[in-house]
């Protein structure tokens, strides 16, 4: 389509006035939704009431400097010189109810300083918190996971210890244990350890607390628990049983030779479905006391062939079987129970998704108190 030269050419005269203001930008407008949160759940009188046993009063209090870094983990952030990025934002300034931020070194600071009492009352102030949605949803059943993992660094930071490290060898760490809870993907509670401490260490006083907690704050709810072979101990077991606590461990049979014997001479496996099989019965080590149920479980498994690769139109297979065995003190299905002991594979994935999203693997402070916070 032509267009004419009227269309097309124009005359300005009036120069265009320009102003100079402040837009009060932000890139977390989302940040609103956790104001009103924060206020509902009135998290920083609650954090205040942490530290109101300290009788020194700085310009930015204990209670701000967890707030800030509450807010700087929602945003995305990992490490505390990443604060200055967002030092101006207006909606985090409000949200903070601040009209200035901390410094890097006024938050490093303070994380060095914390004491013992303070990071205590905030671990309970968090598993309260859990307590508080977990009551408001009124669930029928809780499951609570056991199991640590490792936090490592390249420092030496106080508490850490060189122990077993899978990815970083030989690298200074901690190893907490941290229960979870199933049903919400939440941490219910932790257990600081240093790194190199085996599984179980502090584990039976750590469970039998959790484990009473929830029976007197949610005893509507039935209790279950998933634990791996660190945990298969008289002494452990004997917990979920004296607290009416259903559960499944997994079993080192590896050393066990009896249960080795049972595998090998055992002709008739009982299928659970298409690569599952089973069979079960009643045993105990000679130093225990009760009898517990064992679920003997293989796998079929294609067994690998190494050497020249040679590509065939039809090659055969040949099958291998991986086995494992659960103890149990719960009555239904073996299939039932080989399910719900593999569920806790979704445990990893909890560790996995707060090492990458929430930064579970970093460690602020050279200060224990503060790493443990």
């Amino acid at each position: 389509m032509k267009s004419s030269k009227a269309q097309i050419t124009a005359k300005f005269h009036k120069i265009p006035m320009i102003r100079f203001e402040d837009q009060q930008l932000t890139s977390f407008s989302g940040l609103l939704i956790f104001q009103l949160l924060f206020k509902r759940i009135d998290l920083k009188q609650r954090l205040k009431k942490c530290f109101s046993h300290l009788k020194i009063s700085p310009v930015f209090g204990r209670h701000l400097i967890v707030q800030l870094i509450i807010v700087h983990i929602l945003i995305g952030f990992r490490r505390l010189r990443e604060v200055d990025y967002y030092r101006d934002d207006p909606v985090v300034l409000r949200l903070m109810g601040l009209r200035k931020l901390p410094d890097v070194s006024t938050i490093s600071r303070a994380l060095s300083q914390m004491e013992t009492e303070g990071v205590e009352n905030v671990r309970q102030l968090s598993r309260s918190m859990v307590i508080e949605g977990l009551q408001r949803e009124r669930l029928p059943r809780l499951t609570l996971d056991f199991d640590g993992t490792v936090q490592s660094t390249k420092g030496h930071a106080e508490g850490t210890s060189v122990g077993f490290n899978k990815v970083k060898k030989g690298a200074r760490s901690y190893y907490p244990l941290f229960c979870t809870v199933a049903q919400t993907g939440q941490f219910f509670d932790l257990h600081h350890r240093p790194g190199n401490v085996h599984d179980s260490n502090g584990a039976r006083r750590f469970m039998l607390n959790c484990l009473s907690e929830a029976k007197a704050q949610l005893p509507g709810a039935v209790l279950e628990s998933r634990m791996d072979s660190a945990f298969f101990s008289q002494n452990i077991l004997s917990i979920f049983n004296s607290n009416h606590v259903k559960f499944t461990a997994s079993v080192p049979f590896e050393r066990l030779t009896q249960l080795k014997e049972m595998i090998e001479s055992r002709k008739r496996w009982r299928k659970i479905d298409s690569q599952w099989s089973y069979f079960e019965t009643s045993w105990k080590p000679k130093s225990w006391e009760a009898c517990y149920r064992f679920i003997f479980t293989r796998k079929k498994t294609r067994k690998q062939h190494k050497g020249m690769l040679q590509l065939h139109l039809f090659e055969p297979r040949d099958f291998d079987y991986y086995y494992k065995v659960i103890v149990t003190n719960k009555s239904e299905s073996a299939k039932s129970v080989v399910l719900f002991h593999n569920g806790r594979g979704s445990q990893e994935r909890i560790f996995g998704d707060a090492k990458n999203d929430a930064a579970l693997n970093v460690i602020p402070s050279k200060r224990l108190a503060g790493n443990q916070l």
